[in-house]
């Protein structure tokens, strides 16, 4: 789109490879350091993408602490970055922040429903806590702020081993391995390709709305129903298995995207099959095997 981007990462659970094909372009700088320490950049800024933060279940039970600080204080430090060079800021939120939902589907009125202390509460919590600082430097500072609610997205790049259901489904489908399934197989989620998923943040990032909008894929479908169109796609042998649901997982998602459609004119394009097709290509070909995080990563907290 020609603008010069700085990407920021300390690598806890990403990995130098996915940035690896914008090494040495002109307008693409990076920067290993951790958002929850103060960052010094010199040159102008027009917006602060916040996207910092374990995403994964496994992920955030593994690294809780340094979920919980990301959200808060990394927030923190980002919109005062934004503050000082007069930048927006966007922060990428989750559907997590409606927890377990009582209603469905979910719009952006809906308060949620949390577990505060249960082990996915720091994530839920640490992204709610980050919309309400978000929004209290928007009226206290006048900083120009977006909150996107990102729902279920996928597509190449993402870890084997990160424990969402595609890319688990997609390894174990190849593998000619059992396809895990949690639960009764009945729960579930709206997953977005990746390419729609940014179609919809850039969208709001340019818009005057403050948000919180979701950005999501209506296409609403059960667990099973996403595993048995995996294995099918792969044309594997796989079966599935199935083993106890992890505490508070959430037994419904999909997102009202009505303010999307009517503010944004946005809605997603790509179908289950082509999003699932393009993502198995990926992991097929993909020469290095796992993209596994760094080995910086540590329990520091």
């Amino acid at each position: 789109m020609g603008a010069s981007v700085i990407c920021v990462d300390n690598f806890l659970t990403g990995n130098s490879d996915n940035i690896a094909h914008l090494t040495g372009h002109p307008r693409f700088e990076f920067m290993k350091h951790d958002v929850t320490h103060d960052l010094y950049i010199g040159a102008p800024i027009w917006a602060v993408l916040h996207f910092a933060s374990p995403a994964s279940p496994r992920d955030y039970l593994e690294f809780p602490i340094q979920t919980l600080k990301v959200g808060a204080i990394g927030t923190h430090k980002m919109l005062g970055l934004a503050k000082a060079k007069k930048a927006r800021f966007l922060l990428a939120s989750t559907s997590e922040v409606y927890g377990d939902p009582k209603v469905h589907p979910q719009p952006e009125d809906y308060w949620g429903n949390v577990n505060p202390v249960g082990p996915r509460g720091v994530y839920d919590e640490a992204k709610r806590f980050a919309e309400a600082l978000t929004m209290a430097y928007h009226r206290f500072h006048d900083v120009a702020v977006r909150i996107v609610r990102i729902f279920n997205t996928y597509g190449p790049r993402m870890r084997k081993s990160d424990g969402r259901a595609i890319p688990a489904f997609i390894t174990q489908a190849l593998a000619h391995q059992p396809v895990t399934i949690y639960g009764n197989g009945k729960q579930t989620r709206s997953f977005t390709y990746i390419d729609d998923e940014i179609s919809g943040i850039l969208r709001l990032l340019a818009s005057d709305m403050t948000g919180p909008v979701n950005i999501g894929n209506p296409n609403e479908m059960t667990v099973e129903q996403c595993a048995r169109l995996v294995i099918r796609l792969c044309n594997s042998p796989s079966k599935l298995v199935k083993r106890p649901l992890p505490e508070d997982d959430p037994k419904i998602r999909q997102p009202d995207i009505r303010l999307a459609r009517r503010t944004l004119k946005w809605e997603p394009l790509v179908q289950p099959e082509e999003g699932l097709q393009k993502t198995i290509e990926w992991f097929r070909n993909s020469m290095h095997g796992e993209t596994a995080p760094s080995k910086t990563r540590n329990k520091k907290g």
